[in-house]
């Protein structure tokens, strides 16, 4: 029996794809997108009418498998990962990720599981280890295993940035001031914020507090964190809604990490708690009857918080096992960089000072000039991340990073309550991050922990990819080399 077989015959399929029928013809749902997600985050894949929803379900749909490496040539014209004569896969729907897009009711979307052709000569039926949303599920599942049922619940904090379209189509500028929490500039983008807000919320996402930051056009608007997988489900699900946003506005909807020197950038802070037992509960968000299948509007609830200290609830001090874990991410920080920092632009955030970028490998309570701080009792924040991540592929790292800590109950040391550019003219030696994308690839291709996090094919798509990036940039001649270099005389 194939991997694919095995899927196919869970025996609550049968039931969500019944209860996709119901909501497509209850809906009036025309035509679905089947999508899966490419290994820098991006979602791909195709379409069908809604009446073929049980053929789909059942067979899936063939596509090829240059999309997960989004069907991009290196500097050469060399497509990246697969050659034009490389195997095509097929990608089945999870209907559990089923629902209705709040923006035309006509649309509906379902995330797909990503295999090996029935046909494949080599693994007929199994499972692609590069389709990193499949990966992270399973590498979550081998971490609940191997710890008694601990897993992984995280929010995040995207922020992005919603900049005026000028008449050629590029950027004019951003509607707002670049002043941060200011309540005037925030309700300058209400328009926008109220209807992604609304369109959140039509798509199970429990959206809690918002704020404009300090750049143009800049807002973080959060939803409540929940297991890992669904998490980085709706950070991808909150950017396709800002996508749409910025078209009905006719705005740029900019994720880019740093489009403006001597201002904020778009970081995307995940924060990290390590939990056991709980219990599923949907949150229906004012829908009656739902707009999707039950799945997506629910979110774990209670059971224990290990990283709170039992003796100690309210301390700001992990517990043990959480002072392990941040010592697991501590160890693989300059790896998880390559991870949470993956583009070429990321790193004009790292480099920008007096922003408290998250540079330094240390940790400590409320302390923004560390890469980890205890943002809450019970909570850790992970900084080195900006809003162009792949969320599967980082939080399968921090995963893997996280159980190396406790495997081997690695130490993180004491929390640093100085500043940390401080704490180093005092004396203190402290590792500092990857300055470039070069260099983060370089760690990650020297730290077996977290490439574990991508298996098989995964890692090596996913450097091939980057590297390509890093060749690219390396070998363009930028604004600031004419302006440097045009008339100099040397």
């Amino acid at each position: 029996m194939t991997d694919l077989d095995r899927f196919l015959q869970d025996p609550k399929r049968d039931e969500l794809v019944r209860l996709a029928r119901e909501i497509i013809d209850r809906s009036g749902v025309e035509y679905i997108y089947y999508q899966y997600v490419s290994i820098t985050g991006r979602i791909m894949g195709k379409g069908a009418p809604a009446n073929h929803w049980e053929r789909m379900a059942r067979q899936g749909l063939q596509t090829w498998i240059g999309g997960l490496t989004n069907v991009q040539p290196d500097r050469r014209g060399n497509l990246i990962g697969f050659g034009p004569h490389t195997h095509e896969i097929v990608t089945m729907p999870d209907p559990e990720t089923f629902c209705q897009l709040p923006w035309d009711r006509r649309l509906a979307r379902v995330f797909c599981t990503v295999f090996h052709m029935r046909e494949d000569a080599a693994r007929p039926g199994a499972l692609m280890d590069a389709d990193c949303r499949g990966t992270l599920r399973r590498i979550h599942a081998r971490f609940q295993q191997d710890h008694g049922g601990l897993h992984l619940r995280h929010g995040c904090e995207p922020e992005m940035m919603w900049l005026r379209r000028g008449k050629d189509g590029g950027y004019d500028g951003g509607p707002t001031k670049p002043n941060a929490y200011h309540v005037d500039q925030f309700e300058e983008l209400a328009p926008v914020f109220l209807k992604t807000v609304g369109y959140g919320k039509a798509m199970g996402l429990d959206m809690i507090q918002g704020d404009h930051e300090d750049a143009p056009g800049q807002l973080e608007l959060n939803f409540t964190f929940d297991e890992a997988l669904r998490t980085a489900d709706r950070l991808t699900s909150y950017r396709q809604i800002c996508a749409r946003v910025a078209r009905e506005h006719d705005l740029i909807a900019c994720f880019m990490t740093k489009p403006f020197m001597r201002m904020s950038a778009n970081g995307c802070h995940h924060n990290l708690s390590l939990w056991t037992s709980g219990r599923d509960e949907i949150e229906a968000l004012g829908h009656d009857p739902l707009p999707g299948a039950p799945e997506v509007f629910t979110y774990r609830r209670g059971g224990t918080n290990t990283f709170l200290d039992p003796a100690n609830p309210g301390h700001w001090l992990p517990s043990v096992l959480g002072r392990h874990a941040i010592g697991g991410i501590l160890a693989h920080l300059p790896a998880l960089t390559a991870l949470g920092a993956s583009t070429v632009n990321s790193y004009r955030r790292m480099m920008d000072t007096g922003l408290w970028a998250p540079v330094y490998a240390d940790w400590g309570f409320q302390n923004r000039t560390c890469a980890i701080r205890v943002s809450a009792p019970g909570r850790v924040e992970y900084r080195s991340v900006d809003s162009m991540v792949n969320p599967y592929i980082m939080a399968a790292g921090l995963l893997r990073a996280m159980d190396d800590g406790i495997t081997r109950k690695l130490d993180p040391g004491q929390p640093e309550t100085r500043n940390i550019y401080e704490a180093m003219e005092a004396g203190k030696v402290v590792r500092r991050l990857p300055s470039n994308l070069g260099e983060a690839l370089d760690a990650l291709a020297a730290d077996t922990v977290v490439r574990s996090a991508m298996p098989g094919e995964l890692y090596r798509l996913y450097r091939e990819y980057k590297s390509a990036e890093w060749d690219q940039f390396n070998a363009t001649v930028s604004n600031w080399d004419v302006e440097r270099y045009l008339d100099c005389l040397p």
